[in-house]
């Protein structure tokens, strides 16, 4: 069975031979931890792997580094500083602090106008492995980026005409990327937006169903439309919303499994989208001891794994996280095969 028959069982529910194995890490990993993290990827290969033969347009604003301590500008205007590195940092200025400048601000169609994809298809055709790629579709996130999370949170509550606007100026887009790569031969294509508190939705799920709700149901169709596999990821406690993303079509959810009730969302869930991971990266992976590690593992098989499929075997590695944590994760989830 090749990787990407392995990912593809696992997400129609049709009996793969084992959970498909899916490593992220933090960019200070592959910087400054490179020999341990090419050990690691040699011992426990990815079935999920980006293609090659692609480039966004370069950015009008972009300047300085990500993930180096200092600041840098990223394509949408937003002022990051980042105080540790191979980190992301935060935003520490927002272009649409003042609604005022909402009039003149223009999104960054460069990278969508400018993009070239010609090398996809061919790149895709020489992989066994499952192709996926990730987006810039962000929302929510976007939305803080660019207003700030405070100003959007009260935007929100009183539902001034602006937020509405710019919200659907980003939606059109997320769309347009959505479709320029549901015209390729990927696989799976993922979006995200972290939902969650370490206990609850950050607004109510019922502002969620009307405001943001049919803007990943849009997403989901343009992309199933087209034969691809859908992949969400949201951090925190986003155990209201997962009939939702059902409903609307997401096959694949990455979420924080450990802020939740996980043997609850067995019990309700499995068996209708595939979990994609994880393993507790607040705790666990930086400070728990190998043993620790693999009874994490084994919760998560007992109470999400079936033998038809609906888990990959995910992790993300940070940056002070032990080597030895994160083979202990593939070691145990290889003796569930």
């Amino acid at each position: 069975m090749t990787s990407r028959e392995r990912v593809i069982k696992t997400l129609t529910f049709d009996y793969p031979d084992r959970p498909p194995r899916h490593l992220w890490f933090l960019p200070g990993v592959a910087k400054y931890r490179a020999a341990e993290l090419e050990q690691v990827k040699s011992m426990y290969p990815d079935d999920l792997a980006v293609p090659g033969g692609y480039r966004y347009g370069a950015s009008r604003r972009a300047r300085g580094v990500p993930c180096e301590v200092g600041e840098y500008v990223d394509e949408y205007g937003s002022v990051w500083q980042v105080g540790e590195p191979g980190v992301i940092g935060e935003v520490k200025e927002c272009p649409l602090a003042d609604w005022s400048a909402l009039d003149r601000y223009e999104l960054p169609w460069e990278l969508l106008d400018e993009a070239d994809l010609s090398g996809v298809n061919e790149s895709c055709a020489k992989m066994d492995t499952f192709a996926f790629v990730g987006t810039h579709v962000r929302p929510f996130e976007r939305m803080q980026f660019l207003r700030g999370t405070e100003n959007l949170l009260v935007d929100l509550a009183y539902g001034v005409p602006e937020v509405y606007r710019l919200r659907d100026m980003l939606h059109e887009f997320h769309c347009r990327e959505m479709r320029m790569w549901a015209a390729t031969d990927v696989d799976g294509v993922s979006f995200m937006d972290d939902w969650g508190s370490q206990t609850s939705l950050l607004i109510s799920p019922d502002q969620w169903r009307e405001f943001f709700k049919p803007l990943y149901k849009d997403y989901c169709d343009i992309l199933h439309e087209r034969g691809k596999f859908v992949f969400f990821h949201s951090d925190g406690n986003i155990e209201s919303i997962y009939p939702d993303l059902i409903e609307i079509g997401v096959n694949a959810v990455n979420s924080q499994l450990f802020c939740m009730d996980i043997e609850g969302l067995g019990a309700r869930y499995k068996g209708k989208i595939t979990f994609w991971g994880e393993i507790d990266r607040q705790h666990i992976l930086p400070f728990g001891t190998t043993d620790e590690v693999r009874a994490a593992v084994r919760r998560v098989k007992s109470a999400l794994f079936d033998p038809s499929g609906g888990v990959i075997a995910q992790c993300e590695w940070g940056t002070k996280d032990p080597m030895e944590n994160i083979e202990a994760v593939f070691d145990e989830w290889g003796k569930s095969a």
